[in-house]
């Protein structure tokens, strides 16, 4: 048995995610900004940005400034959650019970899984192997009995995977400086650590040995303090309740504002949606179309849907994008976003109209990708616009 948290951490995941999409960012200075006005900071960007003299939380107006030659990518929230969603479906192979943490983080609770013949650094590669060769990404792992320690030695070690081994929590800790510790990190506490000249972790183990003075200098954090000090952390891995949604999104060949490319694209993302929708027998409520533009902004529309077949959903598709396109500025990428979703109740009509011969368009269509796949037919226009 494993009596085990591992905590994964996908390294940059924005950076990653960007870059599996589009491989032509892997060799190019890129920086992911929260947003672009002159108050937006760079969430995460590459080492080719970094050596450009850009740094994590600085300014977008400063950053623009300081270098031409790197690229701004608005922060695509969509994009994101739906590879880490991707990440979860793959942890969820060995071990039912996983939280999120953050975009980037996530906790497995491995208490209870048998694993014959195996330690468990043998299961933290296999899911780093798993996670690299069904996503592309990179990730390390920190392992331990509880989430606080798991978590912090995906912070401070440089292995892919760390065991910090039953008892030996507060050896580990002691070397490191306390802003790893959540605790150290509240602005109260932070101040009175700096004001007693500490910056080692073995200097507050020290003083919790002197309970009053620690309760009198750290009030009602005293206690959560010292226990993180010494490696105690009580808290279950809890699974997340996860929202059902249906993504799609593409990137376009290349950055342009023409519409005769964007429209046929956004008909080939309505079309992979509709025939999932078929799939599921349900409509939506709601139905987000999402541009993102070069230079970092991205705008959205949203409307419901009460239909099912190819034709109606790509209408709706396009009117949204005519609406929400109001820039000139060329389009990066298009993301359809459906949620909210509801059963679909078909009600026969006796008499011939336009809305049943599409279905029965749509309904043909659908048997031969059914067969052979959602990619193999596609309308003239989408091959030419998709290159």
């Amino acid at each position: 048995m494993l009596p085990s948290v591992f905590y994964l951490n996908l390294d940059s995941l924005e950076l990653q995610a960007e870059r599996t999409v589009d491989p032509t960012l892997k060799t190019r200075p890129i920086a992911i900004i929260s947003s672009i006005d002159s108050s937006g900071t760079i969430v995460s960007l590459s080492h080719e940005a970094k050596e450009e003299g850009l740094y994590k939380g600085m300014k977008v107006s400063i950053a623009k400034k300081k270098t031409h030659m790197v690229q701004f990518l608005p922060y695509n929230r969509v994009l994101y959650q739906r590879v880490n969603k991707y990440a979860y479906d793959t942890l969820s192979i060995f071990t039912p019970v996983i939280e999120p943490k953050g975009m980037s983080g996530f906790y497995m609770d491995m208490k209870g899984i048998a694993i014959h013949k195996k330690n468990t650094k043998d299961i933290g590669l296999s899911v780093i192997d798993k996670i690299e060769s069904r996503i592309n990404l990179c990730s390390v792992i920190g392992i331990s009995t509880n989430k606080l320690i798991s978590k912090i030695i995906t912070n401070v070690t440089f292995n892919s995977i760390h065991e910090v081994c039953p008892g030996s929590e507060d050896c580990f800790l002691a070397p490191l400086n306390f802003d790893v510790l959540p605790t150290a990190r509240l602005d109260s506490v932070y101040r009175i650590l700096k004001f007693l000249l500490i910056d080692k972790i073995h200097q507050i183990q020290v003083l919790s040995q002197r309970t009053l003075d620690f309760r009198t200098l750290f009030g009602i954090h005293a206690l959560q303090l010292a226990n993180e000090a010494s490696g105690k952390d009580s808290s279950l891995v809890r699974t997340p309740i996860l929202k059902d949604h249906l993504l799609e999104q593409t990137v376009l060949p290349r950055d342009t504002n023409d519409k005769n490319i964007i429209v046929p694209i956004i008909q080939n993302l309505a079309e992979k949606i509709a025939f999932q929708l078929r799939k599921r027998k349900q409509i939506a409520k709601k139905l987000m179309l999402e541009i993102h533009y070069i230079d970092g902004y991205s705008s959205n529309k949203s409307t419901s849907i009460d239909f099912l077949d190819d034709i109606s959903i790509s209408k709706v598709c396009k009117k949204l994008f005519f609406k929400v396109n109001t820039r000139r500025i060329s389009v990066r990428s298009v993301l359809l976003d459906v949620s909210q979703f509801k059963p679909f109740v078909e009600q026969r009509n006796l008499f011939f109209i336009s809305e049943s011969r599409d279905m029965k368009i749509s309904k043909a269509i659908e048997k031969v990708r059914l067969k052979h796949g959602v990619k193999s037919i596609k309308r003239a226009n989408v091959l030419q616009a998709l290159g």
